[in-house]
């Protein structure tokens, strides 16, 4: 399984908006095959961008369209637990990243997954999370 995070997901509505495939639809073929997931909390992301757009209606419908081509993943019981250790180990090396990010990173630790992201300079500092560019 691999993680999605809304950087990728926001470039894959972009270049669909455009008509134009670029980088995020090149990967997507890529790893065609693999089961693909995204985090609750990018779920959260994207829709909040949907609400400030210019167009609500339209880009909820985007977004829900989207969203049918993966596995939504909500928190396990784990999730605290897990939270805390990562969360704690980048506050001990002085690395801490953007909390939203942390949520998104949680969730792809739990499952053991690589997070697909443009975000390399947040994600990279985190412990046990292995981490896919495009």
């Amino acid at each position: 399984m691999i993680h999605l995070d809304t950087t990728f997901l926001v470039d894959l509505l972009r270049e669909s908006a455009r008509k134009k495939p670029g980088r995020a639809s090149a990967f997507l073929r890529e790893i065609e095959g693999e089961e693909l997931a995204a985090s609750v909390h990018v779920i959260c992301e994207l829709h909040a961008g949907v609400e400030l757009s210019k167009t609500p209606e339209k880009e909820r419908e985007r977004v829900e369209t989207l969203c049918q081509g993966f596995t939504i993943v909500y928190p396990s019981i784990r999730f605290p637990q897990v939270y805390g250790r990562l969360l704690a180990s980048l506050d001990r090396k002085g690395q801490r990243i953007g909390l939203m990010d942390l949520l998104i990173a949680t969730s792809a630790v739990i499952d053991g997954s690589a997070l697909v992201t443009a975000n390399l300079s947040e994600f990279r500092r985190v412990p046990g999370l292995s981490v896919l560019s495009y």
